[in-house]
């Protein structure tokens, strides 16, 4: 997984409450158990003007103009702004998978549903929990600004606006250790390498009918 420590990107704010899983991805798009290539798919009954199916060319449908994603001013965004219950509906780890396949490295909205945001951190993308009320600033002056970037800083836990403002956000000391070291669950395992080699060694000294 990739360690997040500093982040300074390009903002894209989608401003609606209430973001369901099935919106992120849609659920025709959870076939496949790989992690990568859910990105062209990501929101996609609002990104696109028809129907999509996985495995469809979507170089070739018709974008909806109006979408945020589609917008030239907000390409190659990496930090999503949004409303409050981020994340809600049905479990799906597929819809973190498809906003970090687009490129979305972090999150910034006043809440988030409990299992999407536990997901979020499992696969490398930081959800900032922001107040409302900082949230509709953050919005006002990406839309006042074309080009407005936010830095991130998980060290410090703090958001950092282009004028120098600083909104201090919360963060878990596990959740926040694993993102700055880049360690998944399958890391924090190996982490204990070692350990579980020499405890499967000596369980053959011990047992060795169980292996043969």
């Amino acid at each position: 997984m990739q360690a997040f420590t500093t982040l300074t990107a390009l903002v894209a704010p989608l401003d609606r409450v209430n973001v369901d899983t099935d919106a992120i991805i849609p659920k025709q798009f959870l076939k496949s158990i790989h992690r990568t290539g859910f990105g062209v798919n990501l929101f996609d009954e609002w990104r696109y003007l028809d129907h999509g199916e996985p495995g469809q060319d979507c170089s070739q449908r018709p974008l909806n103009p109006d979408f945020v994603l589609n917008q030239a001013r907000y390409q190659a965004a990496q930090i999503l702004l949004s409303r409050s219950n981020f994340g809600c509906g049905s479990s799906r780890e597929h819809a973190p998978w498809a906003l970090l396949d687009y490129g979305f490295r972090a999150i910034i909205a006043p809440s988030y549903a409990d299992i999407f945001f536990n997901n979020c951190f499992k696969n490398g993308i930081l959800p900032v929990i922001l107040a409302e009320t900082a949230v509709s600033q953050l919005f006002n002056e990406v839309y006042a600004q074309e080009g407005y970037q936010l830095t991130i800083d998980l060290a410090a836990q703090q958001v950092r606006t282009p004028s120098g403002q600083c909104f201090d956000f919360a963060v878990d000391a596990f959740r926040k250790h694993c993102l700055l070291n880049g360690l998944d669950d399958i890391g924090l395992t190996l982490q204990y390498a070692d350990d579980i080699r020499a405890y499967e060694a000596k369980r053959r000294e011990q047992a060795p009918w169980l292996f043969s």
